[in-house]
């Protein structure tokens, strides 16, 4: 707490105590001094306030008497500092938004603060804020006003069912096909529940997917005024926005993960497109899940919730078969003629291929350009090659700061760590014994075009990845250049897996999936199917057949036969019956607290010291496991490790945690986030990688 001595003859009682919440890794609320013309309708407002040496923006959470029964610990008046201004250029944050952030930061384990607060954006956060311009109107959007199309059959019994549930909660699992037109239910729930005067958010995994729904909806809605917020949002426009939808102004919010948080005091509609997708879940500070607090903010508010997916979680699935979820399903395509593209598994255990081609791969992109379509062949893997390797003395590119390679990257002449993003120009020999022959090994997204290119030299070849598609504005001008079909042949990574509409595009190559089959990670079955299943949908639209070759050395995998009988159910239960099985989530609760400082030992020490902080016996519920090294134990510098906390019950994994935790920050020189040595630590709950 603030501690300074103020001269109190300047306040007007019975107001004159503000508790604030700052954005700090502190559990603790603060309490200030109030302005004369502070009164109890300022709950929910900004307030310039002092803090250590500087200013801060903090919520005022309470507006209270100074000698109000305050908690024990609560300073005494005399030590107030005075809350500088408080700021009521918007209305004041509603208290179930309030309510949202503080369950974020109980379950996520985070500091209250700093989750009302990094929810706020930052221009909103700034002690001396620029002034705002008002939000643009809708009537500046040129372009074509898109008419209702005809539901197909499906469609319109979704569309009839869900309309039913609009009056209060309810979640929903939209299972529809690649192509299904799950787009356009949004589309007419949206309208229903504009025609009741409500507010709809709608969330997407991805940057690149905002533009394309954004130009959609706007086309669908001219006079419905639309905003956005994600991380290439400008600063300025962000605020506005955010101001935008709590004044109620913004009927619409289309968003990624960090959207979740928008305060709506007319909220009726909550759609949360592609739920599958790890995209929602926030990978820094507090780690939360966007699609799992959209469905308890759908049960806070009252209102439904839509969960749409052609592929999708085994959580959200078991979740259906509990019955917490209601499911609806769109099983075939929303044009009359388009069908499933038909999928091929080519083993190519005894096949000869070039630069990771197949002979029957490569003749299939000669039909398609030929036929004058599009194909695509996708490679989850950018660069040139994973590796550049010594052929002399066996010397590999490692990064210099990681436990990982540096990527070979040929455009450019570099090795590129993909982690860190450690940089060097290729060596013109092997920098340990001097040799000249270096090989790259393996290949990437850049090798696969150059093979490409040489095949097809007529081919116009174009390869999309994080490489060349960096921001928002150049991802919509190769889509464009994509949607002009002046391209014959793709080459791309999952960027392109998802979200995408490409009416020439009729064949699809999968190369180097088996990866994925037998990773360390227990979820990454998972992720290949859901990233096959996508990129297979891209294959054929309305009357152009699609077709799918996977190159594979293990055709009769359990999972690449369901691949090829499009068997997403079937996939589905043999995942949640192995986890089952093996104990994991949704069938058990985990969290994992890392940790990481320079030296491999230091962090090992502080992880085994705050394992033993609880006697096992006064959370018999709770499992802890002994620390390990992560899988990259070395990240940027700094030597990594972890400890899994697991439960089959999620309420006692959280009565451990909110016992353990504090006891781990009121450590000798620690706090939340620190600790001696150097060490850096955080926990996250539910955590996606283990």
């Amino acid at each position: 707490m603030n501690k300074s001595v103020v001269n109190q003859d300047v306040l007007t009682p019975p107001y004159g105590r503000l508790r604030v919440a700052i954005d700090a890794p502190l559990a603790a609320s603060f309490d200030y001094l109030a302005p004369p013309d502070a009164t109890p309708a300022d709950i929910g407002l900004r307030v310039v306030v002092p803090f250590g040496t500087g200013r801060r923006v903090g919520l005022i959470l309470a507006v209270l008497s100074l000698d109000a029964d305050l908690d024990p610990d609560a300073p005494l008046a005399a030590q107030l500092k005075v809350a500088e201004t408080i700021l009521r250029d918007l209305p004041p944050l509603p208290t179930d938004w309030v309510n949202l952030c503080l369950f974020a930061a109980s379950y996520y384990q985070a500091a209250p603060g700093e989750a009302l607060l990094q929810a706020i954006p930052t221009g909103l956060r700034k002690p001396d804020p620029t002034k705002r311009r008002a939000l643009k109107h809708p009537e500046t959007i040129v372009g074509r006003v898109d008419a209702r199309p005809v539901l197909t059959v499906g469609q319109a019994a979704v569309v009839d069912q869900l309309s039913a549930r609009l009056e209060g909660y309810s979640a929903n699992l939209l299972f529809g096909v690649t192509g299904s037109g799950k787009t356009e239910v949004y589309l007419r729930l949206i309208e229903v529940a504009l025609a009741r005067d409500q507010q709809v958010l709608l969330l997407v995994p991805e940057i690149n997917l905002t533009p394309l729904l954004e130009a959609r909806v706007t086309r669908r809605f001219p006079d419905v005024p639309v905003v956005s917020l994600h991380s290439e949002v400008t600063e300025a426009a962000r605020a506005r926005h955010f101001a935008a939808a709590l004044n109620g102004e913004a009927r619409i919010v289309i968003g990624t993960r960090l959207a979740v948080f928008t305060p709506m005091p007319e909220l009726g509609l909550i759609i949360v497109d592609e739920e599958h997708d790890p995209a929602y879940k926030q990978l820094e500070g507090m780690r939360y899940h966007a699609r799992d607090l959209a469905v308890w903010r759908a049960r806070q508010r009252g209102v439904p919730i839509v969960l749409g997916s052609a592929t999708p979680s085994p959580e959200s699935w078991a979740n259906v078969q509990s019955g917490r979820y209601q499911r609806l399903d769109l099983p075939e395509r929303a044009y009359a003629d388009a069908v499933l593209p038909e999928i091929t598994l080519l083993d190519t255990r005894r096949l000869t291929l070039d630069e990771g081609l197949s002979a029957t791969l490569l003749e299939e992109l000669a039909q398609g350009l030929a036929a004058g379509e599009q194909s695509l062949l996708f490679i989850n893997r950018r660069g040139y090659a994973p590796v550049l390797t010594c052929t002399a003395c066996g010397w590999i590119s490692n990064c210099r700061r990681c436990a990982a390679h540096r990527v070979v990257h040929r455009l450019d002449r570099t090795l590129r760590c993909h982690h860190c993003g450690d940089t060097s120009p290729i060596p013109r020999q092997c920098p340990d014994c001097g040799n000249a022959d270096l090989r790259p090994v393996g290949r990437g997204t850049q090798r696969v075009e150059e093979a490409l290119q040489t095949h097809f030299p007529q081919a116009r070849i174009l390869r999309v990845d994080r490489d060349v598609a960096t921001t928002r504005k150049q991802w919509e001008a190769l889509e464009a250049q994509i949607s002009s079909q002046n391209v014959d042949i793709l080459v791309g990574t999952q960027m392109l897996a998802k979200g995408h509409d490409f009416p020439a595009l009729t064949r699809v190559g999968v190369v180097g999936a088996d990866a994925g089959l037998f990773a360390a990670d227990w979820r990454a079955p998972e992720r290949l199917f859901a990233q096959l299943m996508q990129v297979a949908g891209r294959a054929g639209r309305a009357d152009r057949p699609g077709r799918v070759i996977v190159q594979t050395e293990h055709p009769e995998h359990p999972l690449y036969q369901c691949l090829l009988r499009h068997d997403v159910p079937g996939f589905l239960t043999l995942e949640l019956s192995e986890r089952q099985r093996a104990g994991f989530p949704p069938y058990a609760a985990q969290a994992i607290v890392r940790a990481e400082a320079k030296q491999l030992e230091t962090v090992l020490a502080f992880l085994q010291r705050i394992r033993s902080l609880i006697p096992i016996d006064q959370h018999p519920e709770v499992f802890i496991y002994d620390p390990v090294p992560m899988r990259m134990v070395r990240l940027a510098g700094r030597e990594r490790a972890q400890l899994l906390v697991e439960s089959p019950s999620r309420l006692a994994l959280q009565a451990f945690l909110n016992d353990w935790l504090p006891r781990i920050s009121q450590g000798k020189g620690t706090t939340r986030g620190h600790a001696p040595g150097g060490v850096r630590w955080g926990v996250e709950v539910d955590p996606l990688e283990c």
